[in-house]
Order: structure tokens, then sequence, then C-alpha cells
């Protein structure tokens, strides 16, 4: 690990807007604040909107800059990018911020029964490869269902056709409620203010694929408590690029 990540990660142990639960903590040590984030933390009772795999956070910053009161945290478990987010809101006092450095497939852990009101999912690795870690999967989803309040708000915010496509197909499946979805977000009109306002926020990996030339997607929907959530039964065309200036590395054409 290099010397500047060392740094980041010993500064962030003394920042009070950031709490570290790596598997091999949360396995042995319950998180007590599960279920009290608004009384023990943020000392409300806004509602609260997580945004998982948060990068360097400038959705999660962003968000709370627009809406004082409403309560962000930025999930992921890459601490180096995410210390960016919370030492910025540090520096800007901002009271309704945390961040919680985690693997989210142990989400469910740190959040107890209709304790979140939304979800946003921005540039998740499309996981092509295997469905049971890709974060818009029936896998994830009734994970959320476990904190999320009941018709709480999902909203995915991709460059990858082949995430954007299964997730259409996942949500067409279990017949969840869409509110919004466009293949090219920057040019649909017709939004409304709140909707432009909030998408209007750009993340150091969404300005990469713009400068590429990639339209991005997005789409909102509700996820309900009730039903059996089922995994879609159709093949979809891979992705020509894995990351930012990487190629394509699987010789298959269509996944799962």
């Amino acid at each position: 690990m290099s010397k500047g990540k060392l740094q980041k990660f010993a500064e962030m142990e003394t920042f009070k807007n950031v709490f570290q639960y790596p598997y091999s903590v949360i396995s042995s040590v319950p998180f007590e604040m599960q279920g009290h984030w608004r009384e023990q933390y943020f000392h409300n009772d806004n509602p609260i909107v997580l945004e998982l795999g948060c990068g360097k956070g400038e959705y999660t910053v962003g968000l709370a800059r627009l809406y004082p009161n409403i309560n962000f945290i930025g999930v992921d478990i890459k601490g180096a990018r995410m210390y960016t987010g919370a030492k910025q809101a540090l520096e800007e006092n901002l009271q309704n911020v945390a961040f919680l450095r985690t693997s989210i497939e142990i989400i469910d852990r740190f959040f107890g029964p209709d304790e979140v009101q939304e979800i946003w999912l921005t540039f998740s690795d499309p996981q092509m490869k295997n469905v049971h870690k890709r974060l818009t999967s029936t896998f994830f989803m009734e994970r959320y269902r476990r904190f999320l309040t009941d018709e709480g708000l999902v909203h995915l915010k991709t460059d990858s056709n082949f995430l954007f496509t299964y997730t259409t197909y996942m949500v067409e499946k279990n017949h969840l409620q869409v509110l919004q979805r466009t293949e090219d977000l920057y040019a649909t009109d017709g939004l409304d203010t709140r909707t432009s306002e909030i998408l209007g926020i750009h993340t150091y990996y969404e300005n990469q694929w713009i400068d590429r030339g990639l339209s991005i997607k997005y789409m909102k929907f509700r996820l309900p408590h009730a039903g059996e959530l089922v995994e879609p039964d159709v093949e979809i065309e891979l992705d020509d690029y894995r990351s930012y200036r990487r190629t394509k590395r699987s010789g298959l054409d269509k996944a799962k």
C-alpha cells in the first residue's frame, strides 16, 4: 500500500463523519447504530438516502449541499477514494453527511427496518460475469428490502448498456413501478426541476464517460416489500469495455 493511502487511512480514523467496518470487523462486532442513525448521528428525523458504491463521494456531498433537510450516507469499501468526499464534507461543515466504509454485500447489517427512504447506484461496476455481485440484482434487492421503506426509491445512473438493460429486464420481470427511465440522460427534455438539479451532479467517473462520448442512462423505480423477486432469464450483449481505458477481457459476446 502506498504511503499516500496509508496517510489517508490514518487521517480518516479521526474523521467524525466516517465509520469503518470491513467484513472482518462487523462479523464479530455488531454495529450498535443499526436502526438509530437519526438519533445517534444526525440528531434529526429527516429522511435517509444512501449512495452505494460512492467512490470519491461527489454525489453524496453534492446531494447534501442541495438538500440540507435530508441525511445522506455514502457507502464504499475503498477508503482512499472515500477520503475525498469525507474531508470535503468536514471542511464545509455539512452536518447531514456520513460515510460508511464496508462491503455492500453486508449493507443490511448497518440499517434497521424502514430506516432508509432512497438508494442511489451511481456508475456501479456492471459485474457482467456474476449476477450476484450486480447491485441491481434480486440478490441485492432482497437486502435493500430489509432496511428500505415499503415502495422506497432506487435510482440507477450508469454508462453501462449491459447493466441498464439487465436492470430493465429485472424491473419488468418483477413488475416494479418505473417512475423515470432514459437511455440518454443529457439529451432528454421535460425533466422536472428537482430531477434535473440532482442529475446535474457529475462524478469523477461520469466526466470520463462523457469525455468518451458515452451516453448516460438513468432509471428510477420503486421497491415494494411484498412479492417474491425473480431473476430475468435472458442473455444480454456485453459492454465492449470493462472500465475506463480498459478493453473487454472476456471472449464472450453475451451473458445473463
